[in-house]
């Protein structure tokens, strides 16, 4: 028989191919971080938040991340390195030999949602081998009301089980690690990696191909805050770049801080019921909500505490520079109830030029805008993987390309649409360095990011003059309320300009290299958005 806890509901895993299994299902997120902690698979911090080791893995495996092909996905995906194919055969084996893993042991099973708005709400039910991993979905994933589990009907199944290995000889995978989604069946399949970003990403990457191709609603990897007057802006970033912490605006209300889809409708809704935030060098006067969030019931990942103490060394990247936090979305104070806002005003792309030579603020056109949407650009710093010993640009599509199963171009044509039926304002944030690269140069203050996107939606860089970059041919504004005027064109911040020209017709050249893959599938007015060299 198996056993549940909590609900009187009796919960049977047979229909998945899991027998006779030792079932907790729907435990609180105190009972979960209690049973974790008689496991000894965690230990609490100093301010009653659990801290646990992911493994081997601090971070997604992006080579091990494969997409079943089949009638479904066949002429749909983007396949190549970022969009593997795995054939439908070798899925079904390798589930069965995961669900035949699982039967006769013990299980977590949690009934949850995504999609904040009801009319796009898709169901999944979580299945994971640590009490852990299902806090983590706790905490990322929406959470029905008890009402609603009576009659709840799973569409999605997450399997999570990091203990089982994969044998690539046999089962088709790379190596002994795998995620795998299979649209026909509904399934995401995890297996032989305990990073929690796997069933996050797992999930979101479903419905970034479920909402375009069967609901027509853009799916975004961005934050979302709105105003007191319902003034949506949104943040595009890769990570690094500042995404969750912009967004956690304590003058606006988060909407959400990772994902979310704009609607027909004009709205945009978030798909998760929590935060999952980098905590790198985190402190409570940079990033005080964040900070504050780390409570009973976040989790902190592979995290180092100070000797001698339990209170957590965020300096301290010994394990990972990767070191994360997730906690449910009503851990900020300041939160958008029902986690939906109106259409946007603003859009915000952000990037952490290390090159130090885009500005810090541009006006984009819709031409430029859908131009480096498609690029995703961000640049890596030295020292952040082995062998990187200068700044190294780094595009990735939508901003999202690891999550992103249509070419890249489809989302851009759904986006550019939406820019000029609603007349939102587009912006290039550069998050990076000032007055040279990385080494020499220095970070932008955050000080300065918060007030030029303030500014913009505030509508205070409406009547400012602007130049045009020389290279990029991006819009800089020449004054900013709250910001030296010297900073807003970078070429100004370096020692020696003319280095600074050429520095920038190389970064340029690269972004042309980049967009090479695209161009055949780009119109007019995407490739006027290029730079000018």
């Amino acid at each position: 028989m198996d056993n549940y806890a909590l609900f009187t509901k009796s919960i049977s895993l047979k229909s998945i191919g899991i027998e006779n299994a030792t079932i907790h299902y729907q435990l609180s997120s105190e009972e979960l971080q209690e049973k974790t902690l008689q496991s000894g698979e965690g230990i609490e911090n100093s301010t009653g938040a659990l801290a646990i080791n992911t493994g081997i893995f601090t971070g997604r495996s992006p080579q091990d991340r494969f997409i079943v092909k089949d009638n479904i996905t066949e002429d749909k995906v983007w396949w190549g390195k970022i969009n593997i194919p795995f054939e439908a055969d070798a899925f079904d084996t390798l589930y069965n030999k995961v669900t035949a893993y699982l039967s006769n042991k013990e299980v977590f099973v949690r009934d949850s949602y995504v999609c904040a708005d009801a009319n796009y709400r898709l169901n999944v039910r979580v299945v994971t081998e640590t009490a852990w991993a299902n806090l983590f979905c706790f905490n990322m994933f929406l959470r029905p009301e008890t009402e609603e589990l009576e009659d709840f009907t799973p569409e999605w199944t997450l399997l999570c089980v990091p203990s089982f290995l994969a044998d690539p000889a046999i089962d088709g995978t790379r190596q002994s690690n795998f995620a795998i989604l299979d649209f026909t069946k509904k399934i995401a399949l995890i297996g032989g990696t305990g990073y929690t970003g796997e069933m996050k990403k797992g999930i979101f990457s479903a419905l970034n191909f479920i909402l375009p191709v069967f609901k027509n609603t853009l799916p975004m990897h961005c934050s979302a805050n709105v105003g007191d007057e319902g003034d949506t802006a949104i943040f595009f970033g890769l990570s690094g770049t500042g995404k969750t912490t912009l967004s956690a605006d304590p003058a606006r209300k988060l909407i959400g801080d990772d994902e979310h889809g704009w609607t027909n409708e004009n709205t945009v809704f978030n798909f998760e019921g929590g935060c999952y935030a980098k905590v790198i060098n985190l402190t409570d006067e940079n990033e005080p909500d964040i900070f504050r969030a780390i409570k009973k019931g976040a989790i902190l990942e592979n995290v180092v505490f100070k000797e001698g103490k339990n209170e957590v060394d965020y300096e301290d990247v010994s394990i990972t520079p990767n070191t994360r936090v997730s906690y449910p979305i009503y851990h900020i104070d300041n939160i958008q109830k029902g986690s939906i806002g109106k259409n946007p005003k603003n859009i915000f792309f952000l990037t952490a030029d290390s090159f130090g030579i885009l500005p810090p603020i541009s006006k984009l056109t819709p031409g430029q805008a859908a131009y480096h949407f498609i690029s995703g650009y961000t640049a890596k710093v030295a020292g952040t993987e082995a062998g990187v010993t200068e700044p190294q640009p780094n595009f990735s599509a939508c901003f999202g390309a690891p999550f992103m199963p249509l070419h890249p171009t489809k989302y851009a044509e759904m986006l550019s649409k939406k820019i000029k039926d609603t007349n939102v304002k587009v912006w290039l944030i550069n998050t990076g360095w000032t007055g040279g690269p990385y080494g020499t140069g220095s970070r932008m203050k955050l000080k300065y990011t918060r007030a030029m996107i303030t500014a913009a939606i505030n509508g205070e860089l409406e009547n400012v003059d602007y130049d045009s970059h020389p290279v990029f041919g991006i819009a800089k504004p020449q004054s900013c309320p709250n910001v030296p005027s010297e900073i807003l064109n970078p070429r100004n911040t370096w020692e020696d300009p003319e280095l600074y020209d050429i520095k920038a017709v190389e970064l340029a050249e690269k972004f042309k290299a980049n967009f090479a893959k695209f161009s055949a599938f780009a119109n007019a007015e995407i490739m006027e958005g290029a730079p000018m060299v």
